[in-house]
């Protein structure tokens, strides 16, 4: 689970500052703010971590990529070719990290969290290159131990690394924007812990997926051939393979501790219901023997079934968004973008109950401890999530809030204190348009259309 991030010179991003991620956070925004431009420097490492390429130190992506960010100077802030692009990560290990000191036995150094900080420049031909990487085991707030990889050098501390025997050469360029070269390692005698600190990496952003605004129609037919998807898709594409392929492999989940377990169909239909957007749900084979599938649903007890291209088209579109947050690993985390789009009030209200099982749900009997970053501009959205702060559903530290604002060219993220009431004690200034004054003026203008109307209806 990420921790905490950071994000200087990217895009409309000066310098995010320190950003706290807690199991569900929820970012909130004026339109082209920038908050979208974080979600999509993620998928851009994670798609570097897939590249074969390890000489590439970000893959910004093309037409085959999950995310396209164009030229690296698209990608620096004020598109200025001499600024260093930075981020930081940090991440919660499972299980934690012990290094041991090859050379003194006594000597171990663990710790629960690891963070990861790289900066890229351009290089001559304006590409990405990584200037420097470093990494930080972490317990609680202490560092443990610290590793910083240049171009020609490596150090760590307090663990000294000990150079092996007949191989002086000198250190090789780091791989992507995480890697230590193999050549570099070899140099050591005790350094193949640095080997598991890319490691850990690769694993972390594996367990990171995503799930754009725009999801794609519903379709009459559906494809499945028995295959397991690692997802639903950026557009939802793949939504009921995924759902079809955890109900072939007898996933069951419950909404939190002691509570009833459903099998994963099942349990998704439920929560469609819950959303008040249909009555039932059901997908079945078109004929024995075929790999073609239906939805079918009801949209109320005595409804006829109909196909999910014949009902309202908010069904198709929070689907994805209700299989992902269910489906993806455990210890993963989902960001999603709108997922509350083409939904009315009260499903956009109730979206929050299912985010917040999310987070709390067990499988297997035991918790799944999945991460949410949600983009939303649902005010029915928050205000639930609120109410269940200060109804005890879910603890306020395990909720992170904030709002992105453009102040001139860089934009501005600005953590909500949300107290155990389930209060934001610092509200925005015009954080859902200027309520208050639409309500003044519309009172305004009905006392001067009353006067006027009781002034003509005078004798």
């Amino acid at each position: 689970m990420l921790t905490e991030l950071q994000i200087k010179n990217f895009k409309a991003w000066k310098d995010t500052g320190k950003v706290r991620l807690a199991p569900l956070t929820v970012i909130f925004g004026t339109n082209s703010s920038g908050k979208s431009s974080i979600g999509h420097l993620l998928q851009a490492l994670k798609q570097t971590v897939q590249l074969s390429d390890r000489k590439r130190a970000l893959h910004l992506g093309d037409e085959n990529s999950a995310i396209d960010l164009g030229t690296f100077a698209d990608c620096l802030h004020g598109h200025d070719l001499q600024q260093r692009m930075e981020f930081s990560l940090r991440w919660r290990l499972d299980p934690p990290m012990t290094v041991k000191n090859a050379f003194n036995s006594k000597e171990a150094f663990r710790g629960s969290d690891l963070r990861l900080r790289s900066v890229l420049r351009a290089d001559k031909q304006e590409q990405p290159t990584t200037e420097q990487f470093e990494y930080e085991l972490v317990d609680k707030e202490q560092v443990i131990l610290h590793a910083t990889h240049t171009a020609k050098a490596l150090d760590c501390e307090p663990l000294r690394l000990v150079h092996a025997q007949g191989r002086k050469w000198p250190v090789e360029a780091p791989e992507k924007f995480y890697r230590f070269a193999d050549r570099t390692l070899l140099r050591y005698q005790n350094a193949d812990f640095l080997a598991d600190f890319a490691l850990r990496t690769e694993q972390m952003l594996e367990r990171i997926f995503f799930l754009g605004p725009l999801r794609e129609p519903p379709r009459r037919v559906y494809q499945w051939s028995g295959d397991t998807q690692p997802d639903v898709g950026a557009r939802g594409q793949f939504a009921i393979a995924a759902l079809l392929a955890a109900t072939a492999q007898d996933r069951k989940l419950n909404r939190g501790h002691k509570q009833k377990t459903f099998r994963f169909d099942e349990f998704i239909a439920r929560w469609l219901r819950d959303l008040g957007v249909i009555d039932s749900f059901v997908v079945h084979s078109v004929a024995k023997g075929r790999k073609e599938y239906e939805v079918l649903v009801k949209t109320h007890p005595n409804a006829h079934e109909v196909r999910l291209t014949d009902v309202g088209f908010g069904v198709s579109q929070v689907l994805p968004a209700l299989v992902q947050a269910f489906y993806a690993p455990a210890g993963s985390t989902v960001w999603m973008e709108q997922p509350e789009i083409h939904l009315h009030p009260m499903a956009q209200s109730n979206l929050a109950d299912v985010f917040i099982s999310a987070v709390q749900s067990y499988e297997a009997s035991a918790p799944r401890n999945m991460q949410l970053i949600i983009e939303t501009h649902s005010e029915h959205f928050l205000a639930r999530l609120q109410r269940r702060v200060a109804e005890e559903v879910i603890p306020a530290e395990d909720v992170a809030i904030y709002f992105v604002n453009r102040k001139g060219v860089a934009a501005d993220m600005e953590a909500l204190r949300l107290d155990m009431f389930g209060d934001i004690e610092n509200w925005p200034e015009n954080f859902f348009g200027d309520e208050m004054g639409d309500i003044t003026a519309r009172t305004t203008a009905a006392l001067n259309r009353q006067d006027h109307v009781d002034g003509k209806a005078k004798p």
